[in-house]
């Protein structure tokens, strides 16, 4: 497939699926970091000896000042422009940041004196998010240079979906199956020799997508090229402002991203299926069986994403989201005994379980995933509507609300547990199954991701950009370059 495409009379910018493939390992790359840290709380808590809350208020402010320093970054990449392109050092700069950070943790902090580990954990979390946020910006804003065919830019929504169900299924097969069993629990070693082969992973992954963004890594490819709008600094809020599909995207994403990461959520894992399900174990087989469903899933939403839009596709799978967190909450108000759930002893509250939390897990990832390939839409709407190519800012904008509420994920869990009496520890394996932690557990897991995936949609109803509307944004943004290139072909003839 060539860079050009004219598909019904519209010139896109295409890429060849190879390209679309690589480059996705990028978010796969930043989310193998993302992986290592989700079992911090264990560590800072269990080894270094820091206290629930306080880990959880570290958490939290992290992720917030992930957030605060992702407009800075947006700028940095829409006002950068070298010899290796606009992406392409981002990407190298950020995963050394974020991986050293992350070795430094492990290896470090549990070694220095009580007094100054506090300071140390928080210095080097906050290392780790400047890292981590010039490699996961880069994720958003490149979508708009790598395709912006709509038949094309869902389809990173399937790469996507497949290579982070393999890579969070296998890591979280990995520790659960794997590390916790042979170190018995999380002891010093499990994070030790998680951070080695994930890091040397996620290194080749963030090589792999720099081969997929190489020959798009251009000027020709940014927003109208020669001709786009520059913009300032202090005009940013006014870009903001002026862009409700922004803002509703935004708003919506977050939401998900909160759901999902309160599901996800290492604590929430250990109380699901170490306490109430018994068996801990079940954390990465269980995720092993949902694999391929969820992989069917994901091409299923974006088979309807390229036919009626990306917009119509993410509501559609927050809903079956929702239904299904429900449908879980009922499975376990109407059986006695959770410990019947079990791979050794199948029977139909397993079955059913097992069916619930296929779809639970593979629709409600979908529209975190759609949701990167819309940044470019909205992206493209701003360049179409001022002229401003602001791909950086759009994407980091993004990212600053969305992770100033899924900041919230941490202190959530953290108070909700706190209620029921874990103030110094988080739940552990093995521990007795109690009403209050039974109730807590199906709220966290289910309750509150339900919650969220509701919110979003009652969003969604204000984003407007559906695949009509893209059409025409996408022609005329073609027809203003065509114009452009006209103009100065006639300026040269008329000079010769």
């Amino acid at each position: 497939m060539s860079n050009v495409e004219i598909n019904s009379g519209q010139t896109y910018n295409t890429a060849k699926l190879w390209q679309i493939a690589l480059f996705t390992l990028n978010n796969s790359s930043t989310n193998l970091h993302m992986l290592i840290l989700t079992f911090v709380t264990y560590y800072a808590t269990g080894i270094a000896g820091l206290a629930v809350m306080v880990v959880s208020s570290l958490l939290m402010a992290a992720r917030l000042f992930d957030g605060i320093i992702d407009p800075a970054i947006g700028y940095i990449i829409d006002k950068t422009e070298g010899k290796f392109g606009k992406y392409t050092p981002l990407i190298v700069i950020g995963n050394i940041i974020s991986a050293g950070s992350i070795l430094v943790i492990y290896s470090v902090t549990h070694n220095l004196p009580e007094s100054m580990q506090f300071l140390f954990f928080t210095s080097m979390l906050v290392i780790n998010k400047i890292g981590y946020s010039l490699q996961t910006s880069v994720t958003k804003a490149a979508q708009t240079v790598l395709t912006n065919n709509p038949k094309q830019r869902p389809l990173y929504s399937i790469f996507d979906g497949i290579f982070n169900a393999l890579f969070f299924t296998g890591g979280h097969l990995f520790v659960s199956a794997y590390l916790v069993k042979k170190y018995g629990g999380f002891t010093l070693p499990v994070f030790t020799e998680l951070s080695f082969y994930g890091l040397i992973l996620s290194a080749l992954l963030a090589v792999l997508a720099i081969v997929g963004i190489w020959s798009k890594d251009k000027r020709e490819y940014y927003g109208l090229g020669e001709e786009g709008t520059k913009t300032t600094l202090r005009e940013y809020w006014g870009v903001v402002k002026g862009n409700r599909p922004l803002q509703m995207l935004s708003i919506s994403a977050a939401f998900d991203k909160l759901g999902l990461t309160i599901f996800s959520y290492s604590v929430v894992g250990v109380m699901l299926y170490g306490i109430l399900l018994g068996d801990y174990s079940l954390s990465g087989k269980i995720g092993l069986i949902t694999l391929v469903p969820g992989i069917l899933i994901t091409f299923a939403a974006v088979g309807i994403a390229r036919k009626t839009g990306l917009r119509k596709s993410y509501i559609m799978s927050a809903w079956i989201g929702v239904l299904s967190f429900l449908g879980l909450i009922a499975l376990f108000l109407l059986i006695d005994d959770p410990t019947s759930i079990s791979l050794s002893n199948i029977g139909t509250s397993t079955i059913l379980f097992l069916f619930l939390m296929a779809i639970a897990s593979g629709f409600s990832r979908i529209p975190t995933t759609l949701v990167i390939p819309m940044i470019a839409d909205v992206s493209d709407y701003e360049t179409h509507k001022s002229g401003r190519y602001v791909p950086g800012m759009m994407g980091t904008i993004f990212s600053f609300i969305d992770q100033l509420v899924s900041s919230l994920a941490p202190t959530i869990v953290g108070v909700i547990v706190g209620i029921i009496g874990y103030k110094e520890k988080f739940p552990e394996v093995g521990e007795v199954l109690t009403t209050p932690l039974y109730v807590v557990t199906l709220l966290l897991a289910f309750g509150l991701p339900a919650v969220c995936l509701l919110v979003s949609i009652t969003t969604m109803k204000f984003y407007k950009l559906n695949a009509e509307k893209m059409e025409d944004i996408q022609k005329g943004i073609a027809e203003i370059k065509a114009s452009s290139k006209k103009g100065i072909i006639e300026i040269h003839e008329n000079l010769s």
